[in-house]
């Protein structure tokens, strides 16, 4: 690969630290990640005479089919067809959720290459702002449209989905492939993500007992939109610190195994950038805009996907937009699993949940609030209630450092029935909790 690259490929970046520093800063997300890129032949493409048409040619085949998720980019003009010539609006829905499988994932891929240039402390920043763009593109898209439950639902889905289907899928798969093989892990980085977590239930459990016990004693004005967005000020700077914590005083504790030889060619662990600075921010913008369309897509058609379906707005915003939307690092993490590196499989769970916990939800309050929208961190009673039972089961699970397949069985059933729950109900939660608060 680095004898194919030319002075236009590394278009203006002097790379930040040797290839070594490079790989010892990757994070768990970075890797993750990899386990779905496939190597480029670009035998055909050197060939080219053309400079500029031969740049354009890497590019496109580095970003384009440098990955195993290839087959599902025609989703995307399918979508965006399906919505201008009026097909059935759950189509558009659909192809749009296939469409942002593979953009998750290639975002990744664009920021790694990003941090070849810039050092991986920037690179890190980079992975800890945009680890969750999907997320929060599809969230601020709702917010616009002023669907506030969709963004609830959305963002709570993803913690769950994380911390229940994606850890407890790998550590079954792991505790399956290595039945004779003591599976460890380092409890630090577990112990910081849950400590986050717990924060990050708190802050959404006092607007909701706020509420309850104002209407115990019979209050008219209930002040939990000032505390959620005192709340979420506060989850904003804990996330700066955890940041700060996590790239520079204690970056020791975050810092992905490195891969042997032996692991073959199922993980690409680039030693060297494959495409340009510039090249990498033009396709990083690029794919954030796309992302974007089919976010404003999914927000549009949800309801009357759930119509067509006959599933509840709840039930697809929770179980489905989670695993379709972020697959890829899932599937990477799931690898990682088999390989008997929890390490890396437990960065990308817990870190995606603390992530969306502890910055996106926050973040999504304070926009909410300078659109002039009312959004809270009450997420309900029963929204609550999983989220809370899965961050303490999943905590409990996590305390000894050890894993096995029973674990992540319990974490799977834990998600099955949560999912059950959500499935069956199909009466609007704001008013359960009416009803619940009416009862008190």
């Amino acid at each position: 690969m680095a004898s194919l690259q030319e002075p236009w490929l590394l278009e203006n970046g002097n790379l930040k630290g040797s290839s070594k520093e490079i790989r010892h800063g990757r994070t768990a997300h970075n890797m993750s990640s990899s386990s779905l890129r496939k190597k480029s032949d670009l035998t055909l493409v050197s060939k080219v005479r053309c400079g500029m048409l031969r740049h354009l040619l890497t590019n496109l085949q580095e970003v384009i089919l440098g990955t195993k998720l290839t087959v599902l980019f025609p989703a995307i003009p399918l979508a965006i067809a399906a919505e201008c010539y009026g097909f059935g609006r759950p189509w558009v829905f659909a192809l749009s959720l296939l469409g942002l499988t593979p953009l998750a994932e290639r975002v990744s891929f664009l920021t790694e290459q990003i941090a070849y240039y810039t050092g991986p402390t920037v690179g890190g920043l980079l992975n800890a702002t945009c680890g969750n763009a999907t997320e929060l593109i599809i969230a601020i898209f709702a917010l616009w449209q002023h669907k506030i439950q969709v963004v609830k639902y959305s963002l709570l889905g993803s913690i769950l989905s994380n911390l229940l289907l994606v850890l407890g899928t790998s550590l079954f798969c792991g505790g399956i492939a290595n039945l004779g093989k003591e599976q460890k892990y380092d409890r630090r980085q577990a112990d910081v993500n849950a400590l986050l977590l717990l924060l990050a239930l708190l802050c959404h459990m006092l607007p909701l007992l706020f509420r309850i016990s104002a209407a115990s004693v019979s209050l008219t004005e209930v002040p939990t939109l000032q505390l959620s967005r005192v709340s979420s000020i506060i989850m904003l700077l804990a996330y700066v610190t955890y940041i700060i914590f996590q790239l520079v005083t204690h970056r020791q504790l975050f810092e992905a195994q490195e891969e042997s030889a032996e692991d073959g060619d199922d993980v690409i662990s680039e030693e060297t950038p494959v495409i340009g600075f510039w090249s990498g921010i033009v396709w990083l913008v690029g794919m954030t805009a796309v992302i974007a369309l089919l976010s404003e897509y999914v927000v549009g058609t949800i309801e009357d996907a759930s119509e067509s379906w006959g599933l509840s707005v709840s039930f697809i915003s929770i179980i489905l937009l989670p695993i379709v939307g972020n697959a890829a690092e899932h599937a990477g993490a799931v690898i990682f699993a088999f390989k008997n590196k929890l390490d890396i499989s437990l960065g990308v769970a817990l870190g995606s949940a603390t992530q969306i916990a502890m910055f996106v939800v926050p973040l999504c309050v304070i926009v909410a609030w300078i659109l002039g929208i009312e959004m809270d961190l009450n997420f309900n009673l029963l929204e609550t209630g999983a989220l809370t039972l899965s961050i303490i089961t999943t905590a409990f699970t996590l305390q000894d450092g050890t894993s096995h397949y029973l674990k992540g069985l319990a974490l799977l059933l834990c998600y099955v029935v949560i999912g059950a729950c959500f499935f069956l109900n199909k009466t609007p939660l704001s008013k359960n909790l009416q009803h619940f608060l009416r009862l008190g």
